[in-house]
């Protein structure tokens, strides 16, 4: 195991462990049968390999690149044994997994880069993106933060009404209208409440409809426009939400939302139930936008910042099997 910073101790890598069961023994098994009674790497163990990966959902795209990238150094290596190729795959695959811009960089306990901080939350309906938001709130709170939640998604009565129980759940104030509503009042309204409140972070959750997208660039637009009359340099993130448990289809949903705004950070939800978590390396490498936070269960705690050396030791910590 990795060395564990104070800001990912021995409770979070046990949620991270468990969290990631499916997704291990699904592409461990794969990868163990590829390289099964092999003694070195020859083309039929890049073969299984590149099959295993592309099971475990990580995407053609990723596996051609990962495994291109290991052909090289077996070709420049001569002879490698299939004991060196675990080594090989968690080197290369943290480095598709990029970090976020210094200037963007930020964990629930460190100072956030700008007060109040302005975080755009967006994704498609069902992915879990009310429940982030409160789990956000909560971990934000839990380190000292002052939050504030607004309710920008008007069109759904059910969202605001999510978002309220979240507030009074987590015990920070909500800025809302009535349904219907235009969102970017309910956004600049937020703005203005955030200021004046001095908090330290700010949680704007949108509507998330994709069936038009024009319509949905015009809408995130305005929201980020009326934000900027208040505080100019905002929104400081546009965190879009992913429900890990749909695989390639939370693919084509950060293509549809990387097209209608300009997305800073991914979340990614409802890993601990599916085995589909290889999604998380296709997402990162075609997008080239970071991973900000994992959900690894229904707790409140089981919202993780991401920390890709602990997510790849995870991933092939073979002792948690079973």
């Amino acid at each position: 195991m990795g060395f564990l910073n104070k800001l990912f101790g021995k409770k979070e890598k046990e949620s991270l462990d468990q969290g990631l069961q499916k997704t291990k023994e699904n592409f461990l098994s794969k990868i163990t049968k590829a390289v099964a009674g092999k003694t070195s790497i020859d083309e039929e163990v890049l073969d299984s390999l590149e099959e295993a990966l592309v099971g475990a959902d990580v995407g053609i795209d990723t596996t051609v690149n990962i495994i291109s990238r290991i052909e090289k150094r077996v070709a420049r290596d001569k002879y490698m044994s299939t004991g060196e190729l675990n080594k090989m795959l968690k080197e290369e695959i943290e480095d598709i997994l990029i970090d976020a811009p210094e200037s963007n960089s930020y964990d629930f306990h460190s100072e956030l880069p700008a007060k109040p901080y302005i975080i755009l939350v967006v994704g498609v309906n069902g992915v879990g993106k009310t429940t982030t938001i409160g789990k956000l709130a909560y971990n934000f709170k839990l380190a000292g933060k002052s939050v504030l939640l607004g309710a920008a998604d008007t069109f759904r009565a059910a969202a605001v009404d999510q978002l309220t129980i979240w507030s009074e759940r987590v015990d920070v104030p909500i800025v809302k209208q009535p349904m219907g509503s235009d969102p970017a009042a309910v956004a600049f309204d937020t703005a203005k409440s955030a200021v004046s409140r001095n908090s330290d972070v700010v949680l704007i959750d949108t509507a998330g409809r994709l069936h038009n997208k024009a319509h949905l660039m015009e809408e995130l637009g305005k929201i980020k426009r009326v934000i900027q009359k208040t505080i100019p340099d905002a929104p400081h993130e546009v965190l879009l939400v992913l429900d890990g448990s749909t695989g390639q289809n939370a693919l084509e949903q950060a293509k549809q939302f990387t097209a209608a705004t300009d997305v800073t950070a991914l979340a990614i939800t409802k890993l601990d139930g599916t085995a589909k978590g290889g999604v998380v390396l296709a997402i990162a490498n075609q997008f080239k936008i970071p991973v900000k936070f994992i959900g690894v269960g229904e707790k409140m705690e089981d919202l993780l910042v991401f920390d890709k050396h602990e997510f790849v030791d995870s991933l092939f910590d073979l002792e948690k099997i079973g």
